[in-house]
């Protein structure tokens, strides 16, 4: 076992400073963030993406030399071994919202999960952590939820003391979720609230979730674990498309659409190069996307972390004031 990624007799990493950390998907929403704490913290990161030169944006969130882009598929496995070689710890953020080409959901997030940690396991890398997300279930009717959760089992199979982090929907500047509503808004006078809107989310802040990647690196007894990450608010997709449209300072007609139809309409949406809506996602929002009572009760949350989570009011304004009719000088009225 390597001695930067190694386990007390308590059941706690130890990850001395100044160690490697591997991160893959590290150019994406997250991994940016991710990169940039762990950078803070005095980890040296490789950053492993499949087009390093479109990475090398992330090279100042360090000093010089700590952050360094190297090549690599998590569809193979030369690339992915040489990426972990003298590693100390691994993270593992890859995933995809929807298919496309040859990045399919069982491609990345079921055989790509394993493949990275069994090379981790090969390499001698004990410290894994692999971020997942709430509603990961080998038996839903969503492909993206099954994929995650075979992802988790063959991180799992081959590393029983990953850590894995199940995160609700992750907002943020470049979140696909606010900013996508809001842009929607901006053209349309209506919005679509698909199964009527009554599905319950607890929106994260992405910087949370990256302290909670850096913190569980070095978590006494954080060993195995499967920690849920959501916000100080759970609110319906009807709340939350009413909060954006507040922040944005415009007024939209809200308009329930049964699942059975809007199934119908991603049919066609997600034939668009970038999709609008696809069929899978429909299923998704037919489940509540929130923190369990099991993981509150057992401390599997950011607060049990120690990390107080931030509440959309604060963060939101930063970042949605660009799609008011004013821009950022002036909160505009209802339009």
């Amino acid at each position: 076992m390597k001695p930067g990624g190694t386990d007390e007799p308590g059941g706690g990493p130890v990850l001395r400073a100044g160690a490697t950390v591997t991160v893959f998907g590290g150019s994406g929403f997250l991994g940016r963030h991710a990169v940039q704490a762990l950078a803070r913290r005095g980890y040296r990161v490789r950053v492993a993406v499949r087009r390093p030169n479109e990475a090398q944006f992330l090279r100042p969130m360090g000093v010089v030399g700590q952050v360094e882009p190297v090549q690599a598929n998590i569809r193979d496995d030369a690339s992915v071994a040489a990426a972990i070689a003298g590693a100390d710890a691994v993270v593992n953020l890859v995933g995809i919202l929807h298919e496309s080409g040859k990045q399919k959901f069982d491609a990345v997030q079921a055989e790509g999960a394993g493949r990275v940690a069994r090379a981790a396991a090969a390499a001698g890398v004990a410290t894994f952590v692999h971020v997942s997300a709430i509603g990961a279930d080998p038996d839903s009717p969503s492909a993206y939820a099954r994929s995650k959760a075979e992802g988790e089992a063959g991180v799992r199979a081959a590393l029983p003391g990953a850590i894995v982090l199940r995160p609700s929907i992750v907002f943020g500047p470049e979140d696909d979720f606010f900013n996508r509503f809001a842009a929607m808004a901006r053209l349309s006078p209506a919005l679509p609230l698909i199964g009527g809107g009554a599905t319950r989310f607890q929106p994260v802040y992405v910087k949370d979730v990256a302290e909670a990647i850096v913190t569980v690196l070095t978590r006494e007894g954080a060993t195995g674990l499967v920690y849920e990450l959501g916000g100080p608010e759970i609110e319906t997709f009807r709340e939350l498309m009413e909060r954006m449209l507040r922040e944005i300072g415009r007024t939209r007609l809200l308009v329930p659409i049964p699942f059975a139809l809007a199934r119908l309409q991603a049919m066609f949406l997600q034939m668009l190069p970038s999709p609008l809506l696809t069929v899978d996602q429909v299923r998704m929002l037919a489940v509540d996307n929130v923190v369990s009572d099991a993981a509150k009760a057992e401390g599997r949350t950011l607060e049990g972390l120690g990390i107080a989570p931030t509440g959309m009011a604060a963060i939101l304004q930063s970042y949605l004031y660009r799609f008011r009719r004013t821009g950022q000088f002036k909160r505009a009225s209802a339009s």
